[in-house]
């Protein structure tokens, strides 16, 4: 079975266009090298509207049957930044340990990690990583949390995410 990921990058600019979405793809790159599953991303450029966002993320878990969404943008404390609050909007369970994990994570490079807003949540059958948007920020968060995703999508019963245990092993318990 081919797992379904949405990959949505939130950004007025890339959006519309003033600059290139780096986000989006840093993401596919990343899944390209961890996952040996076959996969097929679901890829969007929004603005940061928390309508729109909302939106997508219904869209991308209810209609597209992705597994598993992962967002870039809208993290951070300015205005405009409300992807952790459009989460939360359509989400049935709160997963508050990713964004605890990438904050801890992010502290190590960068102090202003502390101002980040990173979330995840359970939306039916998929599960929602609110990610920051800068792809070096991008690889560090998965790298961090990843290993849990394949075992969190195995308990909400989505398709078996399988990792290139070179790169990054996943978790799952003995049986």
């Amino acid at each position: 079975m081919t797992a379904r990921i949405g990959i949505l990058t939130i950004s007025d600019r890339a959006s519309s266009g003033e600059y290139e979405d780096r986000g989006g793809p840093a993401i596919q790159e990343y899944l390209n090298e961890v996952l040996t599953s076959s996969w097929q991303p679901v890829a969007e450029v929004i603005p940061d509207d928390q309508d729109v966002i909302e939106a997508a993320l219904i869209r991308m878990c209810d209609d597209e049957g992705c597994c598993l969404v992962i967002t870039t943008g809208g993290t951070g404390p300015s205005k405009r930044d409300v992807t952790p609050e459009a989460t939360e909007a359509v989400a049935d369970k709160l997963m508050p340990g990713f964004g605890e994990l990438m904050r801890q994570v992010s502290l190590k490079a960068v102090p202003t990690a502390i101002l980040s807003r990173q979330t995840a949540a359970i939306r039916t059958r998929a599960l929602i990583v609110n990610l920051p948007g800068q792809p070096k920020a991008i690889r560090e968060c998965l790298d961090a949390v990843f290993p849990g995703i394949p075992y969190c999508i195995d308990l909400i019963d989505g398709p078996s995410l399988e990792t290139d245990e070179a790169r990054l092993k996943a978790f799952r318990p003995k049986k």
